[in-house]
């Protein structure tokens, strides 16, 4: 699949994947800091952004597109960033195509499965009536009878457009990421990646646990683990400048 993406900047490629709900927008204003060292790629998963979408939808076909973009952009070596979902996508990416991975850094995520947790999300789109819902603020508001913070509802938000005027719709494939959910959440199988990984994960966030450390260490081979204590799931939104400074350091 022909992914959309965005480039900008110059020199060693850096490739951005959003996670679940998300797309390449959520990453401009750290990819334009990123942009002064790296030639950054901005990519839209399939089903997400301005991607296309199609009923597959699973790792390995995430896997197969992220491979297909390097390939068409002529890449030999990237280094890759991503997160939740496309943390996963990369883990995935890496058990076949190591050697095209200078670094890659998965932000607020691991390689394990996790149980289901985003049916509220999920119901509150979904049964939300489009045809009825004549501006974001409606929307918000339907939302907020489900959905109580305010950041998530707004990221969630973000995926909504205007098909005409007055008429609403969702830019993400909800009906697919409903159907295959359990997809998303389900472990990603490997025996060792050799890659040079750095996870950073938030203080706040349960997705990476302490108690999964060993794990993560006997399975990436060359990898570091860090966190930002005062940083919840979205890492890198909530505690910017700190996380743009790991992941150079990193990169350095």
């Amino acid at each position: 699949m022909k992914l959309h993406y965005r480039n900008i900047g110059e020199g060693e490629p850096l490739i951005i994947l959003h996670g679940l709900f998300g797309s390449a927008d959520n990453w401009q204003t750290l990819g334009k800091k990123f942009a002064e060292n790296f030639s950054v790629y901005f990519v839209d998963q399939r089903n997400h952004g301005h991607s296309p979408h199609t009923e597959e939808f699973n790792y390995e076909v995430m896997a197969a597109d992220l491979y297909e973009l390097i390939s068409d952009l002529g890449l030999s070596q990237v280094n890759l960033i991503g997160h939740s979902m496309g943390g996963k996508t990369c883990i995935e990416f890496a058990k076949n195509h190591s050697n095209l991975i200078k670094k890659m850094i998965i932000v607020d995520i691991s390689h394990k499965g996790y149980p289901l947790h985003h049916d509220i999300l999920l119901d509150g789109m979904n049964s939300m009536n489009l045809a009825t819902i004549k501006s974001r603020s409606e929307a918000d508001l339907y939302l907020s009878q489900t959905i109580g913070d305010v950041g998530v509802r707004q990221f969630l938000l973000k995926n909504l457009y205007w098909i005409e005027p007055g008429q609403l719709a969702w830019r993400i494939n909800l009906p697919v990421l409903t159907r295959k959910i359990s997809e998303i959440v389900d472990e990603i199988d490997f025996d060792q990646i050799d890659v040079p990984t750095l996870f950073i994960r938030g203080g706040k966030s349960n997705y990476i646990l302490p108690s999964d450390y060993d794990l993560i260490h006997a399975k990436f081979t060359t990898c570091e683990i860090s966190t930002i204590e005062e940083a919840g799931h979205w890492v890198h939104a909530e505690s910017p400048v700190v996380f743009y400074q790991m992941v150079m350091d990193f990169l350095a």
